[in-house]
């Protein structure tokens, strides 16, 4: 019996600190068996520890993730390529082989947690797309 070949999914932002990350921690956390997770920005931004303490808090640790370009990959075929803020989709770069590139926009939790006057405050922006991200990579491949 064959296995068959995992999706390869880039999940892309602005800088690979948050959105991107946390989307690369659902799908190795819950479609490994479907989906070979990546994620990169159209710049790098450093790894978010709000973005590594609430993922923690939800048991997928993305401590040793790191922020990286999408040319720092290199030439991985990607079936799938997801921009999940505007800022990557317009500045989204040419793939090789022509992979599907989708939209799909999550809030920025860092600009909503500016002015927050608490810690519980602050994370709040982080838990709420934390768990909206979930619900998305639960939907995928289909729901891509």
């Amino acid at each position: 019996m064959t296995v068959p070949e995992r999706l390869k999914v880039l999940f892309l932002c602005t800088g690979n600190s948050c959105r991107s990350q946390m989307a690369e921690g659902w799908a190795r956390a819950l479609k490994s068996d479907q989906i070979e997770a990546y994620s990169a920005g159209v710049e790098k931004h450093g790894l978010n520890p709000r973005a590594v303490q609430v993922m923690a808090e939800a048991g997928v640790d993305i401590s040793q993730h790191r922020s990286q370009t999408a040319e720092e990959l290199g030439p991985i075929p990607f079936d799938l390529v997801v921009t999940l803020c505007d800022h990557a989709q317009e500045h989204c770069p040419t793939w090789v082989g022509a992979p599907r590139v989708v939209h799909h926009g999550f809030d920025d939790p860092p600009r909503l947690a500016q002015g927050a006057t608490d810690e519980k405050a602050q994370l709040f922006p982080y838990r709420r797309v934390r768990d909206e991200l979930r619900r998305w990579v639960e939907s995928l491949p289909e729901g891509a």
